[in-house]
This record gives C-alpha cells, sequence and structure tokens, in this order.
C-alpha cells in the first residue's frame, strides 16, 4: 500500500465517522477525485482546480472542455464532477413528488426549487395541477430568456392541455443570482396567459428562482391571475 492509498483511506474514514460538512473545499473535491482518478495525488489536483475555477461549487459547474484544461482532468473525471450536481437535482427533484398537493404558492415555490438546482443557464419549467392543486407533471418546456423565442407560447398550451391540466405555474430561474422579474418576463407572463385562457386553462403564478430563493409575481402584484383575458 502507498502512502496515497493511506491518506485515502483516512479520508474516507472521516466521512464514515464525521459527514462531510467540516471539510475544507479541498477536502471534499479530494474525496470525489478519488473515485474516478485510482492513481494520482489527488491533493494536488484538487488544488489545481481550485485555482483555476476559484470554488469548490465552480469547479463542479465548470463546462468538461474547461475542466480538461486543468493537468490530468480527463474526459472520464470531467463527466464525474459534472454528474455530482446533476445526481443532486435528480434526488431533490425525486424527494419532491411526493408533495402531489400544492395549494399555497410557497408549496408550489418549494416544489419547483430542485428542478434548478446546479443550473447555470435559464430554464423554463411548466408546473401542471388539476382542479385539487394535485401535481399532474412539471415539465421543462424552455431554454434560454424567457421570451416568445426561447418559451415558444404554443408548446406551454400544448404541455398544459396534454396534462389535463386546470391550473398552471410557470417558472425559470435567473443564474445571475437575482430574482426580480424584467419586463420581458412581466410581458411574456400576460401573453401566456392570454394564450392559456383561451383555452380554459388558468396560469396561477409566474415564479423566478434564483439560487436557493424564489419570487412570485403574482406574490408582488407583478401579475394578477384572472385578469388577462382574450379580446374579442
Amino acid at each position: 500500500m502507498s502512502v496515497h492509498d493511506g491518506h485515502r483511506d483516512r479520508l474516507r474514514q472521516r466521512f464514515q465517522d464525521e459527514g462531510i460538512d467540516n471539510f475544507t473545499d479541498v477536502q471534499a473535491l479530494e474525496l470525489l477525485l478519488f473515485y474516478c482518478i485510482p492513481r494520482r495525488d489527488t491533493n494536488e489536483l484538487a488544488h489545481d482546480l481550485l485555482n483555476h475555477f476559484g470554488s469548490f461549487a465552480q469547479v463542479l459547474d465548470a463546462k468538461p472542455e474547461d475542466l480538461m484544461r486543468v493537468g490530468g482532468i480527463g474526459a472520464n473525471a470531467a463527466l464525474f464532477l459534472n454528474l455530482i450536481p446533476a445526481a443532486g437535482r435528480f434526488y431533490d427533484v425525486d424527494r419532491v413528488k411526493n408533495s402531489k398537493i400544492l395549494r399555497t404558492t410557497d408549496d408550489c415555490g418549494s416544489f419547483l426549487l430542485p428542478f434548478f438546482k446546479g443550473r447555470n443557464q435559464e430554464t423554463v419549467f411548466l408546473l401542471c395541477l388539476d382542479a385539487k392543486c394535485k401535481v399532474l407533471c412539471c415539465q421543462q418546456v424552455g431554454e434560454g430568456s424567457v421570451n416568445s423565442a426561447g418559451v415558444p407560447v404554443r408548446r406551454v398550451v400544448e404541455t398544459a392541455l396534454a396534462a389535463n391540466a386546470t391550473t398552471v405555474v410557470l417558472a425559470h430561474n435567473h443564474p445571475s443570482g437575482l430574482a426580480l422579474p424584467s419586463h420581458e418576463d412581466i410581458a411574456t407572463t400576460r401573453r401566456i396567459a392570454v394564450a392559456l385562457e383561451a383555452v380554459e386553462i388558468n396560469l396561477a403564478d409566474h415564479i423566478i428562482v434564483a439560487d436557493d430563493d424564489f419570487v412570485s409575481l403574482a406574490q408582488s402584484n407583478y401579475y394578477r391571475p384572472g385578469e388577462y383575458t382574450v379580446q374579442v
């Protein structure tokens, strides 16, 4: 057994005994690298990654091609590091699926937060509910900024109809970390509300997510459900 093997065993045992909360960024990253780089001093490599990207989170959020610019990181290691936040999001989404009845804005916001975990570009989801506020589905309907190009209104309507939804909640994230709605967000919300009203589906809210927080356009009075109807 090499000195590196002994170090790996000690770090693994520490994780088993204490969890990861008291690890430094270097130690946490080093522990992950054990499982994709079997024969190398991963402590040095963890330092190199953190020096290059700045933080543990930024390493995991980096694109594979950028990760592979750091010496010692190949395609397999880059894919493994990208898998960590994706698996975390998958885990969190799976847990909230048991929250079948969403009666309040806070219920909807809490349900939706995991869908955006680790996403570094704007993504749009449509949460579909029945008349009793039971979750029917939550589907991605667009990527990019929330506008008529990034979120095709027709796709939103088709998704809601396919789910046989009575009520829907639109949600997207602001990777910048600021959940304040833009003028474009508000205008698009109204446009989608009119289209849904035409097929007798209520757009209850538009929720904007930033990090672990969210803002409701309805609660903030940027959008008033039922106010936007088809002009005849």
